[in-house]
């Protein structure tokens, strides 16, 4: 499965399929006091008269202000399966966490057509993660922000004559 964001920002973005199907969507409104990320699931509306889906919130992300958020890279699906989160440069890449290391997941950043095809950001997800794609959703939405967070922390320490992290 191919799915398409409309916006870099993990934090704000509205998940569709190929088809334009939306499917997801997160929303972090601003706030002093907290900064909260609310994660959407469209579900089907089974009412005739009324064709439009629904947003129906399936889960949070508190984020921490003061020091850093922080996660385990590895979790257990509740197929019973370890899985773990790899972050490279750019890129967030989900895997069998045992000896194949099979990847199943992979992110795709914004790309302006400088050097390739000009591409949105996307995320190509196996279809073996179609029964929990809720859960891997949210966790990617958690490691991709964090992961971009680091990103601009060594932009920023290398602009400013800094060593690096």
């Amino acid at each position: 499965m191919h799915l398409i964001l409309s916006a870099e920002s993990v934090q704000n973005t509205i998940m569709t399929n190929e088809n334009g199907q939306v499917l997801y969507k997160t929303s972090t409104p601003f706030s002093i006091r907290t900064h909260m990320t609310t994660f959407y699931k469209v579900v089907p509306n089974s009412d005739p008269d009324d064709m439009q889906d629904h947003l129906e919130a399936i889960g949070e992300i508190k984020w921490n202000l003061m020091g850093s958020s922080v996660i385990k890279h590895m979790f257990m699906g509740p197929d019973g399966f370890s899985y773990r989160w790899d972050m490279d440069f750019r890129v967030v890449r989900l895997s069998h966490n045992d000896a194949t290391r099979q990847e199943l997941m992979q992110s795709h950043r914004r790309s302006l057509s400088i050097i390739g095809p000009r591409r949105d950001p996307s995320l190509d997800v196996d279809p073996s993660l179609m029964h929990m794609l809720d859960i891997v959703i949210l966790t990617f939405v958690y490691v991709e922000k964090l992961q971009m967070d680091k990103e601009k922390r060594v932009k920023r320490n290398n602009g400013g004559g800094g060593g690096g992290p």
